[in-house]
Formats: structure tokens, sequence, C-alpha cells
């Protein structure tokens, strides 16, 4: 009679029920609020093709491979790179020179003349390095870093001193 097998065969089969793959929501997860940061002071660069004529002012590093003359005023740290040259009055925060400043320079923490390095000027900062193989001429006027923050005291004390014997 029938075959029961081919029967069984051509007969469609019933669908398996398949797994739900679609996306499942995601739990909320907290997280804290990110601090407002200052943004990162990075600095510039005159590179050695660049000639500045005039007055340089920033409140950012600066290092200069280039040439400037004129005036030069930082907030932050001023290197002269080894092929940077400054004819200039240099007034920094910190000043590293691999090249050459022919200029006074005033540097608030210290001055580094790097091997190579050269300074023509009058200096006037708290610390100065000279390594071996720099060449410097000029004076060196050593401050003390605190000196002005030591006077200012002194004069405050005198002042309510002389208002209490009033």
């Amino acid at each position: 009679m029938w075959n029961k097998k081919t029967e069984e065969e051509s007969a469609p089969k019933a669908a398996t029920p398949r797994p739900n793959f679609a996306p499942q929501p995601t739990p909320a997860v907290y997280t804290a609020p990110v601090p407002e940061q200052k943004p990162i002071e990075r600095g510039g660069v005159i590179g050695a093709s660049m000639t500045v004529k005039g007055e340089v002012y920033s409140r950012e590093e600066l290092h200069v491979d280039g040439e400037i003359q004129g005036s030069v005023e930082l907030h932050h740290r001023l290197t002269v790179g080894p092929n940077g040259k400054i004819r200039a009055n240099v007034l920094a925060k910190e000043v590293v020179v691999y090249g050459s400043i022919q200029g006074n320079v005033q540097s608030a923490e210290k001055i580094i003349i790097r091997e190579k390095g050269s300074l023509v000027g009058d200096i006037k900062t708290a610390g100065i390095v000279i390594e071996d193989g720099a060449y410097f001429k000029g004076s060196i006027d050593i401050t003390k870093a605190e000196s002005s923050q030591k006077a200012a005291v002194p004069a405050q004390a005198v002042a309510q001193v002389a208002g209490k014997a009033s």
C-alpha cells in the first residue's frame, strides 16, 4: 500500500520556533558627572624657517627653532632649540637654551644653558644651570624666589602694628 516513509518525507514539516535575537533593552547605567577641566595649554612653535621681528607675548610655552628680534615675554617656559636664535630681552618663568640668546634674560625660576647653548647678556634668576660646553658671557644676579612674598609680609605687619599704636 502506501509507503509511510515516503509520505512523511514529502509532507511539509512544522517550523521549529527560532530563538528571539532582537536587541534587548539595556538597563540604565549611572555615570558620575565629569568635573569641568581647564583646557591644556600646549604652547607654540616658531619653526626653523621663521623670523619674528617685534614683541612676542604668550601665556603658553614657546619653542623657538627660528629667529626672534625684539622682546619676548612668557608666563611659562621658553625653549630655544638647537637652531634657534634670539636677539631680544627675555622675560619668562623658565628658560632652556640649546641655541643662542643675545640679550638680557630675566627668569622667575631658572635658566638652563645646555651643552651647545650660548647666552650673551645679563641674567637675573632664582636658579641657573650652565652645562659643560655651554657658552655664557655676562653677569648673573641670583634672586630669591620667595623674596617678593617675604617682603610683602613685613610691610603688612608694620602697617598693622602702626594701626594698633594709633
